[in-house]
């Protein structure tokens, strides 16, 4: 019998009606049961020889998890990153692959926006001072105040330019691939925005291109006092470095919902003047259903195409 693996560390399958389609031809629908992000063993034992669809999260989809599942012909994944796919594999195994770009873009950009104030308004540190008997009196920063430079201007990246402008900030981005900026918005090299802005915002895939973009040379073309938010990909920030970077003081602060490996238990826990976030930012009820119909969609879609479910 023919199944579908659903990888995400949770899914509304009795709300999602093509699920049930699948389901009702047939289909047995295999849920992760982990809870979390699977490893390459644990994706690969889940991906037995009967396997042909795969709805997935971001576990690592390799050469070898390929190789290992003989019946898969469709990946539909669950969000925006594509990272985690080994696409030339899949090319190579003849693994149709989708994504749902726009479904998480309001909720990332949402979060985005909220870890900003957080750190501009100290909101965090105040929190933990008042809970230990403390009346704090911390003078912040407005957002209309500062300059916010958005590296990469997708889906996500224009939305967070635009709640930014609501607020009154001025907008700067680099993006190699656009050829002109959103109105509002200026374009510039990387080096001139690391240089420029107050605020530094990351909404970019990560590639081997883009390995540690913001690493020990890039923190120290930064203003002093300058804020780094990422809830892009872990692997963009070295976080060794943003460690240095805030323990010395040189930058003002920092939020990362998303880490190089998660879950994270590093040493940047340690510092004050950090907010760290679980990998939250699809994790909007609206969002993250939007996003699961639309994976679902794409993944019944594609077995239709490749005749292994009837369509009607």
């Amino acid at each position: 019998m023919s199944k579908v693996v659903i990888s995400t560390s949770s899914f509304d399958i009795d709300n999602n009606p093509y699920i049930q389609h699948l389901l009702k031809a047939g289909i047995t629908i295999i849920t992760n049961p982990h809870r979390r992000k699977l490893t390459e063993e644990e994706i690969i034992a889940l991906l037995d020889n009967d396997t042909v669809g795969l709805l997935a999260g971001i576990e690592p989809l390799t050469e070898r998890v390929f190789a290992s599942a003989n019946c898969l012909k469709v990946i539909s994944r669950c969000g925006t990153g594509l990272d985690s796919v080994d696409l030339a594999a899949a090319k190579q195994h003849d693994i149709a692959v989708s994504n749902t770009p726009e479904a998480p873009a309001q909720a990332v950009a949402e979060l985005t926006l909220g870890l900003i104030l957080t750190i501009l308004r100290q909101i965090n540190q105040t929190d933990r001072m008042l809970r230990a008997g403390e009346w704090p009196r911390m003078q912040g920063h407005l957002l209309a105040a500062q300059s916010v430079g958005i590296i990469g201007l997708g889906h996500i990246g224009r939305r967070v330019a635009r709640l930014c402008q609501a607020f009154e900030a001025t907008v700067i981005a680099h993006d190699p691939y656009l050829p002109q900026a959103p109105a509002g918005v200026t374009l510039m090299p990387l080096e001139q925005l690391l240089a420029e802005a107050d605020i530094i915002s990351l909404h970019l895939p990560y590639s081997i291109a883009t390995h540690h973009l913001l690493d020990a040379a890039a923190f120290k073309r930064m203003k002093a006092g300058a804020i780094v938010i990422n809830a892009a990909r872990g692997g963009l920030v070295d976080e060794t470095a943003l460690y240095q970077a805030l323990v010395s003081g040189h930058l003002g602060g920092a939020a990362l919902d998303v880490f190089e490996q998660e879950p994270y238990q590093g040493p940047l826990l340690q510092c004050d003047n950090i907010t760290v976030t679980s990998h939250i930012g699809s994790l909007a009820k609206e969002s993250r259903h939007r996003m699961e119909l639309e994976a679902a969609d794409n993944l019944l879609r594609g077995l239709v195409n490749i005749g292994l479910i009837d369509g009607k």
